[in-house]
């Protein structure tokens, strides 16, 4: 079995083998990565009370520019309110309500929505957050 922590080194890994030579490769030039998440990807019983999911970016993000995208239906968690970053400019906030008991799997851009940018428009590393709560 593959943990979600796991499977986000592998994207991330297969991600950033693109065609940027080594000696390309700067701060800058690097595609912005998530770098934290609150829940923590693989954390098990994470309270039904928490109303907010936190992922911090390695780089400042564009604002009002975000893809949280489905894994399945079943596994995204109810939206509560409109994303926002906080004004360090790299922490991007999505309102929820949870259920207890429940594994929620959410991606952070992915293959196919990649709205998650950098200041200077570069899409994000796509990253799979994975998460149960208490029953």
């Amino acid at each position: 079995m593959i943990r979600a922590a796991s499977l986000a080194v592998v994207l991330s890994i297969g991600f950033l083998a693109s065609p940027l030579r080594a000696e390309e490769l700067s701060l800058k030039s690097a595609p912005p990565a998530v770098v934290k998440t609150i829940p923590e990807a693989g954390a098990d019983g994470v309270s039904s009370q928490v109303n907010e999911i936190k992922v911090t970016f390695s780089k400042d993000m564009q604002d009002e520019s975000w893809s949280w995208s489905t894994f399945s239906v079943d596994t995204f968690p109810t939206n509560a309110g409109k994303p926002k970053y906080l004004p360090d400019k790299r922490t991007c906030v999505l309102p929820v309500k949870l259920e207890p008991g429940k594994v929620y799997a959410i991606w952070v851009n992915s293959e196919k929505f990649t709205n998650f940018k950098d200041a200077d428009g570069q899409p994000a590393v796509p990253y799979l957050l994975v998460f149960k709560t208490k029953k």
